[in-house]
């Protein structure tokens, strides 16, 4: 952790303005080699220097480069694509793949980073108390929601809370989840607390957490502890086999680590949470009215936008998501897309589909390829304004998203995508589940659901439904509303405790991606150098 004193990038990529002149201009990496520790935590800047430093480690290969829309993306039923792609972390084979140990380096990198912010900003004196507050907030954040996402992928979790300098004991055992959680929402409460609301002249550039964010995560991991520790239910999803997309039926098992806990109490602290922030904040991120627009470059950190990562164009904070995701890439098409079953479970008038996929499209090859998509739809995408495009119903059939496509340099392997982390969508959707696990499908859990639906333009949700019948309803929903989104339907399907049965209920898949899954592939495999460093943590997961 001495090195982080020394050498200190001054801004970093999570922050960036929407000017591109600024952008520049805080994309210059600036290092203090002649800084020590003694001199360093003097002013302002060297406390935004700090907290900088943190999110800067989310545009790594540890973390949001690659791996971290790479590995949870890829595994679920909902997604196809190329072999040479999809043949690792897509076909559960992780282990296979150069970024499987990431998330655990990354996290754990960003909660070292947290932990000297929180250590050394929060004695500062001569600094503007609200900002020095605001940098608080966000040090706490960026550790409770890096916990939350590593109890999600490895089950109980060392809890390190002070920086190695303090304490330089690498010997710390797993917490049981519970414990993990509750650090979590400590963190994030203590984030919400010293955080500002969206829209405060101090809040800062965009791509920081506010308020708002702290708060959406803390429904969120409220959510998930519940679903995880909820009793048997039955859970009717229908299967993404080519050969049959029937509904069926999936036995929820409470998942392991969670059974102690009471999941009524946390779906009642979810519905809490989640009303909150609407009832706060439904003002400040109004829903897009249009797909297309969602996804405009023109319309980043704006709407329902409530937390993204950052990137500019030309500078070293690109991605390859743009290459991956998208119909037009460097490869001709991209490599992965949605399953064709997934989607034909929109409606023909929903704009998640009219919108949100490629019907027409210019394959990036010297012959200039032109497709269309789907083929049951020839009527209306095979001859567009004079144009007309082909589908050969076999490798053209491809449901290509449109979420990364929008980037300034589109024909480049790197371009400047920006990824989702959370949108005012899944607050919606989030008080729509945990108000039904309370109460019931009552009014409120409709109205909730309904909103991603009537912006969609798709019809509202079915009345009369029962409460497990809502709850297949919203799980559906989201599926839609967040297809390829941030690992959503991998870990819906985990924390409902249908990943299993809902995986291996796939015999034959798109493009023949290995569906298949084992009780190994319910957690990720902790990195063999944390396991021969770390005396106290046991063994690896199952399976590993």
């Amino acid at each position: 952790m001495k090195r982080i004193y020394k050498k200190v990038l001054t801004i970093v990529v999570g922050l960036l303005t929407l000017s591109n002149l600024s952008c520049k201009k805080m994309l210059e990496e600036k290092m203090i080699s002649s800084i020590g520790a003694g001199n360093f935590y003097k002013t302002q800047a060297d406390a935004v220097a700090a907290i900088n430093s943190v999110y800067n480690e989310l545009y790594t290969y540890d973390l949001y480069t690659q791996p971290m829309w790479n590995i949870p993306v890829l595994d679920d039923d909902h997604v196809s694509g190329a072999s040479w792609y999809l043949g690792g972390t897509g076909a559960g084979n992780p282990q296979n793949y150069f970024g499987v140990d990431g998330p655990w380096v990354g996290f754990y990198k960003v909660i070292a980073r947290a932990n000297v912010v929180l250590e050394k900003v929060g004695p500062m004196t001569g600094i503007n108390t609200t900002i020095q507050n605001r940098i608080l907030g966000e040090a706490y954040f960026l550790r409770g929601w890096s916990y939350f996402m590593l109890v999600q992928f490895y089950g109980p979790v060392p809890i390190r809370l002070k920086s190695l300098s303090v304490d330089p004991n690498a010997d710390v055992p797993r917490s049981p989840v519970l414990d993990v959680y509750n650090q979590i929402f400590s963190d994030l409460k203590l984030a919400s607390t010293n955080l500002l609301p969206p829209g405060d002249p101090n809040g800062g550039e965009s791509g920081r957490v506010n308020r708002a964010v702290a708060d959406a995560f803390l429904a969120k991991a409220y959510l998930t502890i519940a679903a995880c520790a909820a009793p048997t239910v039955n859970i009717n999803v229908r299967t993404g086999d080519v050969n049959s997309n029937a509904v069926y039926t999936h036995t929820k098992t409470v998942v392991a680590g969670y059974e102690a806990i009471d999941s009524k109490a946390y779906f009642e602290l979810a519905r809490q949470k989640a009303t909150e922030v609407i009832n706060n904040y439904a003002a400040n991120y109004p829903l897009f009215t249009s797909i297309k627009d969602m996804w405009a470059k023109g319309n980043r950190n704006k709407g329902e936008h409530m937390w993204e990562l950052q990137s500019l164009d030309g500078s070293a904070f690109v991605n390859q998501l743009n290459t991956y995701f998208s119909c037009v890439s460097t490869f001709g098409r991209g490599a992965v897309y949605m399953t064709n079953t997934e989607y034909n479970d929109y409606e023909d008038q929903d704009l998640r589909a009219l919108e949100g996929v490629a019907h027409n499209y210019v394959q990036n090859t010297t012959t200039a390829t032109k497709n269309f998509y789907p083929l049951r739809l020839a009527a209306k995408y095979q001859v567009v304004n004079g144009v007309t495009y082909t589908n050969n119903g076999t490798t053209d059939e491809r449901a290509y998203i449109i979420k990364f496509s929008d980037v300034s340099s589109p024909l480049i392997a790197s371009s400047d995508a920006y990824y989702p982390f959370m949108r005012f969508a899944e607050v919606y959707l989030m008080l729509a589940e945990a108000e039904n696990e309370v109460n019931g499908p009552t009014g409120i859990a409709y109205n909730a659901l309904n909103m991603t639906r009537n912006r969609a333009k798709a019809s509202v949700a079915p009345a009369g439904m029962t409460k497990d019948t809502f709850r297949d309803f919203v799980l559906a929903e989201r599926a839609r509303e967040f297809a390829l989104e941030n690992g959503t339907r991998h870990f819906d399907l985990i924390r409902w405790g249908i990943y299993l049965s809902v995986m291996n209920k796939i015999t034959k898949s798109q493009d023949n991606v290995v569906k298949t899954r084992t009780n190994r592939n319910l957690l990720m495999p902790i990195p063999v150098s944390e396991l021969n460093t770390n005396k106290l943590i046991g063994s690896n997961n199952p399976g590993w």
